[in-house]
């Protein structure tokens, strides 16, 4: 299936590495103008170079944490400025995180909660009222299968599961489709920064995780990405409001 994305433009955060990147990407090849956001400048610089050398799209970088609410608003500016409208935003900043309730502290919750929750909604809240004005819109938020079971990312990507449902409701009227895409054990940066804190390689890290998934080995970021893209294409003009695992079958619930 050939996906066009011509004359659309897009946003995604957490972009410059990863399955962001992989998104970026393939909305750029797709044809889509898009606004990667992400916090290292020169990480940063080296995606857009990247995307821009094989693809004909417009690509710019925007440096801002969305963690922050003048972070979220600076990338929405800049976008705006670039493009004049956003026609998809993919929330996707935030890593994974687990661990033992009882060492999980309030400032440990708030700042999971600021980066992966609270910067989805201050997206939303700037880039739906221009979709409203054209009926035109595809939001999509990157969770983890984790939403479906480890604190603190369950808290906060539950908490996204129950956004993405809410606002597919509410906006699907004005033709706003709204979904998630659940994270399993895909290729990323952040397996590659848990290896060298273990001190073992990557291929030693991902054997014996890749045993719990069905499919026996990790996904590729580009997997995740044609998922994303075939969302916010109009070929996905009829599903809203759920949550996709991308996940080889590793989780237990659907």
């Amino acid at each position: 299936m050939e996906i066009s994305l011509k004359g659309r433009s897009a946003i995604v955060t957490g972009a410059s590495k990863g399955i962001g990147f992989a998104i970026a990407s393939r909305f750029a090849g797709s044809g889509a103008d898009v606004a990667i956001v992400a916090r290292g400048r020169e990480a940063l610089d080296a995606a857009v170079k990247e995307i821009k050398t094989a693809t004909n799209s417009q690509v710019v970088g925007v440096q801002a944490d969305v963690g922050t609410a003048d972070g979220v608003q600076r990338a929405y500016d800049e976008a705006m400025a670039a493009f004049g409208k956003l026609d998809i935003a993919v929330n996707n900043a935030g890593t994974s995180r687990a661990g033992p309730f009882e060492a999980m502290s309030d400032a440990l919750l708030q700042e999971d909660l600021e980066l992966k929750l609270f910067a989805a909604v201050r997206f939303c809240r700037l880039v739906i009222p221009q979709m409203k004005e054209r009926k035109w819109g595809r939001i999509i938020n990157v969770l983890n299968i984790g939403a479906k079971a480890s604190a603190p990312t369950s808290v906060s990507r539950a908490a996204g599961m129950a956004l993405t449902k809410a606002l597919a409701s509410e906006y699907a009227p004005f033709n706003i489709l709204v979904n998630g895409l659940l994270v399993g054990l895909i290729d990323a940066d952040q397996h590659v920064q848990k290896a060298k804190s273990r001190g073992i390689s990557l291929d030693e890290y991902k054997a014996p995780l890749a045993k719990d998934v069905p499919l026996g080995r990790f996904g590729r970021a580009e997997e995740f990405a044609n998922m994303a893209c075939f969302l916010v294409s109009d070929q996905g003009s009829y599903i809203t409001g759920t949550a996709i695992n991308v996940d080889g079958g590793r989780s237990p619930v659907v």
